[in-house]
């Protein structure tokens, strides 16, 4: 055998092998790198091939209930702050609270020391129908004890609410009887206005929870009704508004504002700039208008006070807003689940960006209210961190900056002074909620009776309520306070709020509340003395 004849066909041979082998790897490495290439290009297309690949290889049964509900929490947690994947249960909760309706037992309850009792029934609703009171304690929801038992707030609203003609057994103690009230659920009404009065002559109040479906509708009642009483001035308390529906701030930024003028306007990466102009129809246009705002006053609300401000048609009291200008689309599943995804921001009329940033991340946007009052905002105009570099000018050529919320025109801070060791000892144990509660039960027909507020006026100052309250914050609390001249400090400050506590139980309601609490409001006092701006929006 030719040894050197065979070496070389071998040799070919193996070379021919190898580069093969080589063009089969560069081929492979070429297919890998488009592959890739081709992955990014498809945005969710990485995502689709390993859920396509676990449902194909995994070892055991794969729950996709469990592992679709919890990749979408985790997917929507790398967004924004304000998209979110609600389950059934969250997204019930979230649309019942703004419809303007839930299916109930229609009271209004609070839970001042481990037992709820009803501080309202709701009129024409169930309860009242089946003759639940006012004041009666609440011990058992069907067979399931509630008082004294620390039962969580949000469970007890939970087991009374319930579809329309299904029916629940409310046990409650009524003096010193129990007394079991079969009741049938139905729709109940839930009003978005807190309070609606005349603060004097020509000055009306009106206090707003939240944007509802029904807040429009409410608003022109209760400002139609002051306007009969007199109204040339409104103060409008929008503090500690979360927000709400978008198309009821236009509807009520559109009764003060003239004719073309700018309300709001929402752009996102894939949705086209839209503004929003007021049609000169509304009825308020010449009532003098002041807005309080605070730390929580969000969305909707800070829509209002960006439209009302940057018109220069009236005045921002309070503290800056919470800065949420991200506007949600709902997108909602056959399993009663649902999507809130923001699509767009919002920005008010001179341009200002509403939204706070939120790109360092998701525990400093969840401290920012803490961190502002670390940083002294709360209590100083002077510590607010403006942006000059987001300068922006109101109608009227007034300077407002950007950067998130709505910075009032007069700073009213947060009062820490008054806040003495006694006043703190009562309110870590609702002592001035109990006492007003115990107060109710051994005065219940004279409360009931009054219908007017200038008569509980006459009736709380008659009252001794000072006295009966050191005593029963004493024998009840074993909370007393040092001397005579720390309660002189106290009650200046305290007995207001105990007054409006008890003020709660008549028929004057949350308006007896809120009107009693002036008193000790720094942010209305400040809004009663505010002087209209002299630009008012061209009139």
């Amino acid at each position: 055998m030719d040894w050197n004849r065979h070496y070389t066909w071998l040799s070919t041979l193996l070379g021919v092998i190898i580069g093969a082998l080589i063009v089969v790897n560069v081929y492979t490495l070429i297919r890998i790198r488009k592959d890739r290439k081709a992955l990014q290009d498809q945005g969710w297309r990485k995502m689709e091939l390993v859920m396509q690949s676990l449902s194909d290889n995994y070892v055991d049964t794969i729950d996709y209930k469990s592992v679709t509900e919890a990749t979408l929490q985790t997917l929507f947690h790398q967004l924004d702050p304000h998209s979110v994947y609600l389950p059934p249960a969250e997204l019930t909760e979230s649309e019942t609270d703004l419809a303007g309706n839930f299916e109930g037992i229609g009271i209004q309850f609070n839970v001042p020391n481990d037992t709820a009792i009803v501080l309202e029934v709701i009129p024409g609703g169930p309860s009242e129908k089946i003759g639940l009171r006012q004041g009666d304690r609440i011990l058992r929801v069907d067979d399931k004890d509630i008082a004294g038992v620390k039962f969580p707030q949000d469970s007890m609203v939970r087991r009374m609410k319930g579809p329309a003609g299904t029916k629940v057994t409310i046990t409650v103690r009524r003096g010193h009887e129990v007394i079991p009230f079969e009741i049938t659920r139905g729709k109940i009404p839930v009003h978005s206005i807190d309070a609606s009065f005349m603060v004097d002559d020509t000055t009306g109040y009106i206090r707003l929870s939240k944007f509802s479906r029904t807040t429009a509708t409410e608003f022109l009642t209760s400002s139609a009704e002051l306007l009969a009483k007199g109204m040339k001035k409104l103060v409008f308390d929008l503090r500690d508004n979360t927000g709400g529906y978008f198309d009821q701030a236009l509807v009520l930024s559109n009764l003060f504002l003239n004719k073309g003028d700018n309300i709001v306007y929402m752009e996102g990466l894939h949705r086209k700039r839209s503004s929003y102009r007021a049609d000169g129809r509304g009825f308020l246009r010449d009532v003098q208008l002041v807005v309080l705002i605070n730390e929580n006053s969000a969305s909707s609300s800070e829509i209002f006070a960006g439209a009302i401000q940057d018109n220069d048609r009236g005045v921002i009291v309070g503290r800056r807003s919470f800065g949420k200008g991200l506007v949600q689309e709902p997108l909602y599943f056959s399993d009663g689940s649902g999507v809130r995804l923001t699509v767009a921001r919002f920005y008010t009329p001179s341009g200002r960006c509403i939204q706070k940033p939120y790109d360092e991340g998701d525990e400093k946007y969840a401290y920012d209210i803490y961190n502002r009052y670390m940083d002294g905002e709360m209590l100083a105009a002077d510590s607010i961190k403006v942006n000059k570099d987001l300068e922006y000018h109101t109608k009227g050529g007034r300077p407002v900056y950007g950067g998130g919320g709505i910075i009032p025109d007069v700073f009213v801070p947060l009062d820490t002074t008054r806040a003495t060791r006694f006043y703190l000892d009562c309110t870590r144990k609702a002592t001035s909620m109990r006492f007003a509660s115990e107060w109710f039960d051994s005065h219940r027909e004279e409360l009931t009776s009054i219908e007017e507020y200038p008569a509980l006026i006459n009736y709380l100052d008659k009252a001794g309520l000072d006295r009966a309250f050191l005593k029963f914050a004493a024998s009840k609390d074993n909370i007393r306070p040092s001397g005579n001249e720390e309660w002189k400090q106290s009650a200046t400050y305290m007995m207001p709020q105990v007054r409006a506590l008890v003020g709660r139980y008549s028929k004057q309601g949350e308006n007896a509340f809120y009107h009693l609490y002036m008193d000790v409001d720094e942010t209305l006092h400040a809004a009663l003395k505010a002087e209209p701006l002299s630009l008012s929006a061209g009139q």
